[in-house]
């Protein structure tokens, strides 16, 4: 059997993210960072040799900048290189600018703002490599999800090709003339079961209306159980759906249909699933599938079931960052409160 891929690998050493501070707070942090180092510079400079006035400075910008971003470290650098003109760079206590007082400070300035510069860029690229990460491992969730529906539908469509072909066995046995009529029907039925799968994984035909798309989604399924009593009815609005978010709710929409088809009606029953898709406030849209069959059964929980089905159900909807309910009103009520547009990482 075919195995799921490994989960990506986390390659890399951990990117140290920045506090969510308030705005004023790093700059405030800075501020005490730049004070920090003046005194613990006027505290060495007894025991320190002429010269060195950005010795406990440069320690401060870095470590600034690298846990508190930007803003601050341009900051602690601005005040630092102050103090360290007033205090330490001769003659002492004053900001009179000499040739090589002006050469001391190019020099500090062009050394913290290649170390504020390479500190930011490596903070950035870490936060683009987080969001790859989170991207790579919702991809592959969905990866391992429609592997595990692909199986699922597989499983599903041989076990009803064995059934298919069992039937027609015996219409045979009953009547070896009606031998050739028996494979066209077979062939027939396999033919649609191909078919929904094209439709299902075939991103040509998703610039056709959402309505359409799942009506003939549904009129396959009906063809492919032989369910010529059932009714699909489908009421969606014109609504804009992208490629992915689609495909997965197609998904969703054959699931639960599916086991419609196979749990809520009788073998000679009538019977109708309807499939409503609205829009609603804040970007948000909602499925409900129906049907007016008993309905699912007192105190079952879908959430706790050990059905694979049920399982591929719930991942799915997470996938659409939706919220799935289940509900006995005249029958099982599927309903999905979902996103209508993925949200921007």
């Amino acid at each position: 059997m075919s195995q799921l891929p490994a989960p990506p690998p986390r390659a890399g050493a951990p990117v140290v993210p920045a506090p969510r501070l308030p705005s004023w707070a790093g700059e405030l942090v800075a501020v005490a960072a730049a004070a920090l180092a003046t005194a613990l510079r006027l505290l060495l400079d007894p025991v320190l040799p002429p010269g060195f006035p950005f010795l406990t400075f440069f320690p401060a910008v870095i470590l600034t900048t690298f846990f508190l971003g930007l803003r601050p470290g341009i900051v602690c650098a601005v005040l630092s290189g102050l103090a360290a003109w007033y205090c330490f760079i001769s003659p002492a206590n004053t900001f009179l600018l000499n040739g090589p007082t002006a050469l001391t400070l190019a020099f500090y300035v062009f050394i913290v703002t290649v170390d504020i510069a390479l500190i930011h860029l490596m903070r950035v690229a870490g936060a683009r490599l987080s969001a790859e990460r989170a991207v790579t491992a919702d991809l592959y969730e969905q990866q391992r999800t429609m592997f595990q529906e692909l199986q699922h539908r597989v499983a599903n469509n041989m076990q009803f090709v064995a059934a298919l072909l069992a039937l027609q066995k015996r219409k045979i046995a009953d009547d070896p003339k009606a031998a050739a009529q028996a494979f066209d029907e077979a062939q027939a039925r396999l033919e649609t079961i191909a078919r929904i799968h094209r439709r299902l994984y075939d991103p040509s035909r998703i610039d056709q209306p959402v309505g359409l798309y799942l009506q003939e989604l549904c009129a396959d399924l009906l063809d492919a159980t032989g369910a010529r009593n059932i009714v699909c009815l489908v009421d969606v609005p014109p609504l804009n759906l992208d490629l992915a978010r689609l495909t997965t709710l197609s998904l969703l929409v054959v699931e639960v249909v599916t086991n419609a088809l196979k749990h809520a009606f009788t073998e000679a029953g009538r019977g109708t699933i309807t499939i409503r898709l609205q829009p609603m406030e804040g970007a948000m849209a909602a499925l409900t599938i129906a049907d007016d069959g008993p309905g699912i059964p007192a105190g079952f929980d879908p959430a706790a079931s050990r059905s694979l089905g049920f399982r591929i159900v719930q991942g799915l909807a997470a996938q659409l960052d939706g919220t799935l309910t289940y509900a006995n009103e005249g029958g099982t009520v599927v309903r999905l409160v979902f996103p209508a547009l993925r949200a921007a990482v």
